[in-house]
């Protein structure tokens, strides 16, 4: 295999891949597999832009009906607290928010994007999301209010939006009838808002993207809360979510549907192997890295 990859079959590389897809990090896979963590790391970063540059290419042109939306929390380096005052703001330092659009109806994530969770980033996110349709979506969002301009920017008004608001705490009432105090992370109400369109009542949720969330936790080390797995450099956290989103899309057979996400959207027809995932390095050289991803890879070096 070209790129330096040359001394790894197509075997280990799977291994190590499979690894990395199933939630562990970056050196348990090199004590389970026997490599060096520059192995892994090198191949996880080769795999991950080339997975990235592919989904890009594949997600067009997507029937989806209905997509609802959210974002992930982790942090980079250092928790947003821990910042100093000069690299506030910084791209690789704090808080980072992963955003997924995903289709509840064939469990496909059609789009993602990392970035902070400020209005900037909710329209570069839109704006990704929405040339990937041919359809009029229902689409549902969480009470975040960057959504809104977000979605008026990058649809223009042609999409039925609503936002499901859902509150933590305060009191409820038991079966006794007493008026008890909730606990913090006890929901306590649930509100639904139409921003625009006519949504279909039935289908205003959040509940599939919010497992959706628990999915990307479980699958990725990086994300797993109160532990130092957390992801030290941006780099790497960009090339791992781009090569858990292609192997989820393109490899993993999801319980409910009995295929692979992109199977039951209609852009693939067979269940792709952990060995086609890494051979997209040779059609997909990260070295010269195009579209969305070029302009981040040089973020990222003016970072370093």
């Amino acid at each position: 295999m070209g790129y330096g990859m040359n001394r790894l079959s197509d075997e280990k590389r799977a291994r190590i891949i499979q690894c990395l897809v199933e939630g562990m990090s970056m050196r348990a896979t090199s004590r389970i597999t026997g490599h060096a963590r520059n192995t892994v790391a090198k191949l996880l970063s080769r795999v991950g832009i080339a997975s990235g540059c592919y989904l890009h290419e594949a997600m067009q042109n997507l029937a989806s009906k209905r997509i609802q939306v959210d974002e992930t929390w982790t942090f980079c380096k250092m928790k947003e607290k821990r910042v100093s005052p000069e690299r506030k703001g910084k791209s690789g330092y704090g808080d980072s928010y992963t955003w997924v659009a995903f289709c509840p109806d064939t469990k496909l994530v059609l789009s993602y994007h990392i970035g902070r969770r400020d209005t900037e980033d909710a329209t570069m996110f839109m704006k990704d999301l929405a040339p990937r349709l041919k359809n009029r979506i229902q689409l549902t969002s969480d009470g975040h209010q960057p959504y809104i301009p977000a979605v008026e920017e990058a649809f223009g008004g042609k999409v039925d939006y609503a936002m499901l608001v859902k509150e933590y705490g305060g009191v409820r009432v038991g079966r006794d009838g007493k008026e008890r105090k909730c606990r913090r992370s006890e929901c306590s109400s649930i509100t639904t808002h139409v921003i625009c369109g006519k949504p279909d009542p039935a289908h205003i949720s959040t509940s599939l993207i919010e497992r959706q969330n628990l999915t990307m936790r479980m699958s990725m080390r990086r994300f797993t809360r109160k532990t130092n797995g957390f992801s030290k450099n941006p780099w790497y956290l960009d090339c791992a979510v781009n090569l858990h989103f292609m192997y989820y899309n393109f490899a993993r057979i999801h319980s409910t549907l009995r295929v692979t996400p992109a199977m039951e959207a209609g852009i693939a027809d067979y269940v792709w192997s952990l060995e086609e995932i890494a051979a997209l390095a040779c059609f997909h050289p990260p070295l010269k890295v195009r579209g969305p991803y070029k302009k981040r890879c040089e973020t990222y070096q003016e970072a370093a």
